[in-house]
């Protein structure tokens, strides 16, 4: 019995292990204690928000949701990023080269800090290092559309 009870309670340290590859616990890129603090936050409001539809791992939904991971247009404009996870956005776009046209709502009930929260978290991980992106600096990201939109 005491075999039995060793052998258990083995498997469910291992089990609760937390992950070792980078795609499964992207926080563990981040080392700068201030980019941490956003990005924890981030994380849950991304996994609440964002994740049902981009996933967890960022690698989108087929040919209907776009990845964020890895992707080029994603990459290019922290602010075309704040400002549809604000305002949405409709129409084609391309995605490393597929072509991708379903609508991604709105977020109008998301504050600044908020959407600070899930851009620092999304662009401190997956091998990205932008730093903390600042509330303030989304307010101003919210005044203008960015060119690229």
């Amino acid at each position: 019995m005491r075999k039995f009870t060793l052998a258990v309670l083995g498997l469910l340290i291992f089990s609760c292990a937390p992950k070792s590859s980078n795609e499964e616990n992207t926080l563990s890129q981040i080392s700068d204690p201030e980019v941490m603090k956003f990005a924890i936050a981030g994380k849950t409001l991304y996994e609440n928000y964002c994740g049902n539809c981009h996933q967890s791992d960022g690698k989108g939904l087929g040919k209907l949701i776009p990845p964020l991971r890895d992707a080029d247009y994603f990459k290019e404009s922290v602010h075309r990023t704040v400002w549809i996870i604000r305002h949405g956005q409709k129409g084609e776009i391309t995605v490393n080269g597929e072509k991708y046209n379903q609508a991604m709502p709105a977020n109008p009930n998301l504050k600044p800090l908020e959407i600070a929260q899930i851009s620092t978290y999304l662009y401190n991980i997956w091998g990205m290092n932008e730093g903390v992106i600042t509330s303030s600096t989304v307010e101003e990201y919210l005044r203008t559309a960015p060119e690229n939109y």
